[in-house]
């Protein structure tokens, strides 16, 4: 694209004194004539770009002009190189290579760049997820809405809905957008899409309110119950209940109090534990769950 191009000359020509137009167009595969055109282009959006002819000639940022030879601070292209890393994850894109290759840092400062903080928003599934994160940002830039199955507790339903941002949240993505069955502005987890499309509908013309990034909360009719789990499960509770304060002794049981959005959910997943956990309170649900468990063992009997 040419924007694209038009940055990268000006951010190579904000690193280094001088450069000559034959080395701007290897680099970025273009014609002699087009780079000439870029600079004339540059120009005329206020930025003094001069040339000059013979042997020791090239393009270069009048020095009346170029103050600063970066626009951002070491530190700060670092914030925005790994934000670009972490995408590169997901999308099998190769926008940091081209950033880097772009702004010619790695033998600036950033050739010294803190490797140390690495972020990887990839599933397991990344093909799949990359097409999906495709086909949303497809719909996001021409305007279009999406179709698509999704599962859900209460069974699949059929939704179309508006998409307006991919959000990487509670370790998962997620789409949020205005759901055309619902009439509400609702997110749906990746994961959950089947047969996602991008459709011929436009959008509609709405006054889209701002996400607001909340912190998660259990829907109201929550249950609280006492679970005492086997230390050798310690490294689940560890992930699950980063909140709560584990007992650090090496005692045999932790006992743990947790919240849950309901009852069928809270009991299929303590079964995963399998006998590793038992339901200490209410007894109701410790009763409930022996019935869960009875009925799994007489279908083996059969």
């Amino acid at each position: 694209m040419k924007l694209n191009r038009l940055i990268g000359i000006i951010s190579i020509l904000l690193q280094k004194d001088k450069v000559t137009v034959k080395e701007l167009a290897e680099k970025f595969e273009v014609s002699y004539r087009t780079v000439l055109r870029d600079i004339e282009a540059i120009n005329l959006a206020g930025i003094p770009v001069a040339t000059d002819r013979g042997k020791a000639g090239g393009v270069y940022i009048m020095e009346n002009y170029k103050i600063d030879r970066t626009v951002l601070s070491s530190e700060e292209m670092q914030f925005i190189l790994t934000g670009l890393q972490s995408l590169d994850s997901v999308s099998g894109g190769s926008s940091y290579k081209q950033l880097m290759e772009k702004l010619s840092l790695k033998s600036a400062d950033m050739s010294k760049s803190d490797d140390t903080i690495l972020i990887d928003l990839s599933g397991w599934d990344k093909t799949g997820l990359s097409e999906k994160i495709d086909i949303i940002k497809a719909a996001m830039e021409k305007n279009r809405t999406i179709s698509f199955s999704y599962y859900a507790p209460s069974g699949n339903t059929s939704r179309e809905i508006e998409p307006y941002h991919l959000i990487f949240q509670w370790s998962g993505w997620y789409v949020w957008g205005y759901c055309l069955l619902r009439r509400d502005y609702r997110m749906f987890k990746l994961s959950r899409l089947a047969g996602l499309k991008l459709t011929d509908k436009e959008r509609e013309k709405r006054s889209v309110p701002e996400y607001v990034n909340e912190k998660f909360e259990h829907t109201p009719g929550e249950i609280k119950a006492t679970v005492k789990f086997h230390n050798s499960v310690k490294w689940r509770l560890a992930d699950e209940f980063e909140n709560q304060s584990l007992n650090n002794e090496e005692s045999e049981y932790i006992t743990v109090t947790m919240t849950w959005s309901d009852a069928e959910s809270f009991f299929q997943h303590i079964s995963t534990f399998g006998d590793k956990a038992e339901i200490i309170a209410p007894r109701e649900y410790r009763e409930e769950f022996k019935r869960i468990i009875k009925k799994i063992y007489d279908k083996y009997l059969q």
